[in-house]
């Protein structure tokens, strides 16, 4: 255990969704705000060894939280496999390196769900990492993340890197990214049924069958969690973050559908992929290790992101 009100935290991907939100968590809980930090891309690209390291030298961390990727929906992976291996790969190798050169006292590696296989038994269990390949739109990106998870390990059993991996769930919520190219399902849901309704558009095409199901987490949850792991846990073992419950994306489109107050018809475009059959974890280990348990009830969630959006 260790108390993070007297660290140096480093947030990778700080500037970002989840990292706006975990920034204001780590505040909210008494740490001074001259000990939280950002490397912003225009000033360190973490892909680049020297800039990992000239980051180090300046900041002088005591703890790393890792949340920064290259990542995106089903379409952006899709298009971007080389990118997002490379990216992610590049970040987490010289961070995790350079951890063990400063002799950090924590470093906190934020994975992916996309790293479990294709065909996981739900619910998702940590043990299960390891029984396939991932879904195959995004496998690239996924697997780039869980090979991080072996490295430190590795590097645990060799050089006593506190190093601790967390495999959130989708997330969801205010500060979301909707952009049409890049965003997850939720906000892409959202901006597509708030602009039809604007434009009095009498349906909305939606990607896949829908039949697939997902499970999603609120992006505050999702901070609070990886605060009480960061100061509480300390052990090799991946721990799954998550509301423990899955929705298919058909019912996922007809209750923001209805939110959203858009009258018109869905049509599924079932030439585009769906993903991963299934997705939902279990969530036993975090509530075992470090007390954490989902809060936001989903409904209301969404409504918070569909004000958000709404006002933006």
């Amino acid at each position: 255990m260790i108390d993070l009100k007297k660290q140096r935290i480093v947030i990778t991907g700080g500037d970002g969704f989840l990292g706006k939100h975990l920034q204001a968590e780590l505040l909210g809980g008494g740490v001074p705000e001259e000990n939280i930090l950002v490397p912003l891309i225009d000033q360190f690209d973490l892909t680049r060894e020297d800039d990992v390291a000239k980051m180090y030298r300046q900041m002088q961390p005591s703890v790393v939280i890792h949340l920064a990727a290259q990542v995106g929906g089903i379409g952006a992976n899709r298009e971007n496999p080389g990118r997002f291996f490379y990216s992610n790969m590049a970040m987490g190798l010289h961070l995790i390196e350079h951890a063990r050169r400063a002799k950090l006292k924590k470093f906190v590696q934020i994975g992916t769900i996309c790293a479990y296989p294709k065909f996981t038994p739900v619910p998702f269990k940590e043990e299960d990492l390891w029984n396939g390949y991932p879904e195959e739109t995004n496998a690239p990106y996924g697997v780039a993340k869980k090979a991080l998870l072996v490295m430190l390990q590795a590097y645990r059993t060799q050089y006593g890197l506190c190093g601790i991996y967390l495999l959130p769930v989708n997330l969801y919520g205010p500060g979301d990214n909707f952009d049409h190219g890049a965003s997850h399902v939720i906000p892409a849901l959202i901006r597509k049924f708030v602009e039809a309704k604007r434009q009095g558009a009498g349906q909305v095409e939606v990607w896949g069958t829908g039949r697939v199901s997902r499970e999603f987490l609120y992006v505050e949850d999702c901070a609070r969690a990886i605060a009480l792991a960061a100061e509480r846990y300390d052990g090799p073992e991946p721990v799954n973050i998550g509301a423990g419950f899955e929705i298919t994306i058909g019912d996922l489109a007809e209750k923001i559908r209805r939110m959203v107050g858009f009258q018109g018809k869905l049509l599924w475009d079932e030439s585009k992929p769906d993903g991963q059959p299934r997705r939902s974890l279990d969530t036993s280990r975090a509530a075992a290790e470090f007390g954490f348990q989902a809060e936001m009830d989903f409904d209301e969630g969404l409504q918070r992101a569909i004000k958000w959006w709404k006002e933006q």
